[in-house]
């Protein structure tokens, strides 16, 4: 039984307990969280043991997942590292590329297996184009949310963007050429609404807007490639392909006809079916089987430096680097 320990308690952190409970082939051993009244409202909901400092924490567990403020992700994670305990941390891995590079070092002298909680690609309305060949040539995101205090501690390209950056990264087979941007601090001391645009070296250019002071809430992507364009709605979970009907036919398929004045072409709308499933849970369940399995993770330690790398020249472009 591989025994779990969590680290936060706090929105997010409680969405993680209620997964970890239910989950089978682990053992929650406990948690650690500085504040009284959320430690009691997870002892209460839970029924599962407050620990009174992180290491005996660390101490106790095969396992940690990490939940904590980004400021504190990097000494938790290091601290776990170095007494060979596996990790899953929320996304951002770390507060600066510093630490972030630190801990990639940490990890290529351990044995353990390091998760970063990019959890959009458990989304399953992006899970539903898996085994669709995907070559990306535009992309276009939008991603809006309405105000809230919680993630105000990084800026919206680390609290939000950066979801959109990592599926973006998985998804074009190339290296980012260059990068334009521009963010506004609104309502918060870093950037609360951004715009980005995102060139790559085989052609590719993915143009991304992120808010949280945004009246309605939109998590949409649309990509288009050659033949293609796929819509993805992570907040509702649908997702459409739309594309040129190859001449073998594609079964299944609603098609219909236009007219482009060189001929006619038919084009086949397909909505793949969407699987009832918790990201989260879903995550969480990749973590535990990375271990007991001894495979790698899905998100791994490299994807989540990455994602942060592209994220932190973004702040840069804007000229207002996250220190938070």
């Amino acid at each position: 039984m591989l025994k779990i320990g969590i680290f936060g308690v706090g929105h997010l952190g409680k969405i993680h307990l209620s997964q970890l409970v239910t989950l089978k082939g682990i053992e929650l051993t406990g948690f650690y969280d500085p504040d009284d009244l959320a430690a009691q409202e997870a002892s209460s909901l839970y029924g599962i043991s407050r620990f009174d400092d992180p290491a005996s924490l660390v101490t106790a567990c095969d396992a940690l997942d990490i939940v904590a403020p980004t400021i504190h992700h990097f000494a938790l994670c290091e601290l776990a590292i170095r007494c060979s305990r596996h990790v899953f941390v929320e996304k951002p891995m770390a507060n600066t590329m510093e630490e972030a590079a630190a801990l990639l070092k940490l990890l290529a002298e351990a044995n353990v297996r390091f998760q970063v909680g990019h959890v959009e690609r458990f989304n399953p309305a992006f899970l539903a184009l898996q085994g669709y060949p995907l070559n990306p040539m535009f992309i276009e995101v939008h991603r809006l949310s309405q105000f809230s205090p919680r993630g105000t501690d990084v800026s919206v390209i680390l609290d939000l963007m950066i979801h959109d950056i990592d599926l973006i990264l998985s998804m074009v087979r190339s290296s980012v050429s260059r990068i334009s941007a521009s963010g506004v601090p609104v309502i918060s001391d870093t950037p609360d609404i951004a715009n980005v645009r995102l060139e790559f070296h085989n052609g590719c250019v993915a143009n991304l807007t992120s808010s949280r002071i945004s009246l309605k809430k939109m998590r949409k992507m649309r990509i288009f490639q050659k033949d293609a364009y796929i819509s993805i709605d992570f907040l509702d979970k649908r997702t459409e392909i739309i594309k040129l009907k190859s001449p073998l036919g594609d079964e299944g398929l609603f098609t219909f006809e236009i007219d482009t004045g060189t001929g006619k072409k038919t084009i086949a709308l397909a909505s793949p079916p969407i699987r009832e499933t918790n990201a989260i849970a879903l995550e969480l369940e990749a973590f535990r089987d990375s271990i007991l399995g001894d495979r790698p993770v899905p998100v791994s330690a490299i994807d989540g430096y990455q994602a942060m790398d592209i994220a932190h020249q973004i702040l840069e472009k804007i000229g207002q680097p996250d220190h938070s």
